[in-house]
């Protein structure tokens, strides 16, 4: 039987763990694998950590981090979850057991539900829309990335993960995009589906104030491709 791994990051979540659980569980107990959970909490100020760990589920690990790190919590339980076939990112908030079903079908390497891929449905903001939109202009204009969506719903391969994952070094909003960069740029096989996005409440951070740290970080990003690319071209 095949081995599912589902990282979920969660920051300050003791009101809402509890439904979504409830949902995600109805759905794992439908699909025709062996499915794992890591909730990493990171960094919260109410009892996120405490109502994650009173969840009673075999196939569940309650992760921890000190610091709040969206994409420092990806990273730690991408890591804990790398023996798996499959490792899925979701948020608590934003999730699709029809794509975990599916990747038990795919001839790929890497799956994302691209936001953008033909036959999606993105029920979000006018605002969010655009930024989805900007976002992926900048991925072409900086990295010639043919991917057109790197945020949100993505499965790897659990090979992808044990080689690459060490090697990223973005955390907060970047460290999906830098492993889905790394990926292409590898030559490993990555498949946009559709997907329909519906989440589950408003979002909670603001998309305007992350513009400015993801621009830097998107540039900083390229320096570091460019690095990496002139280190290996002198050995």
């Amino acid at each position: 039987m095949p081995t599912i791994a589902i990282v979920i990051p969660i920051h300050n979540e003791a009101a809402f763990l509890g439904k979504a659980w409830e949902q995600l569980a109805t759905g794992f107990a439908t699909l025709a694998a062996e499915v794992s959970v890591f909730l990493v909490e990171n960094g919260s100020t109410d009892q996120t950590r405490e109502m994650a760990e009173s969840i009673r589920a075999p196939s569940l690990s309650v992760l921890s981090l000190p610091k709040a790190d969206y994409g420092a919590a990806m990273k730690h339980g991408f890591l804990a979850a790398a023996t798996a076939d499959w490792v899925v990112n979701f948020d608590i908030d934003y999730f699709s057991i029809p794509f975990v079903r599916n990747l038990l079908e795919a001839d790929a390497d890497v799956v994302i539900a691209s936001k953008r891929a033909p036959g999606s449905d993105d029920r979000r903001s006018i605002i969010r829309r655009g930024g989805t939109l900007a976002f992926n202009l900048l991925l072409k204009a900086l990295f010639g990335s043919r991917v057109s969506d790197t945020h949100g719903i993505k499965a790897f391969r659990g090979e992808v993960i044990r080689e690459l994952v060490p090697t990223t070094t973005r955390t907060q909003d970047l460290f999906d995009t830098e492993l889905v960069l790394r990926a292409e740029m590898a030559g490993y096989r990555i498949n946009e589906v559709p997907v329909v996005v519906e989440e589950l409440r408003e979002a909670r951070s603001s998309f305007v104030k992350r513009i400015p740290r993801t621009l830097r970080g998107m540039i900083q990003l390229r320096r570091s491709f460019s690095m990496e690319r002139r280190n290996t071209r002198s050995r």
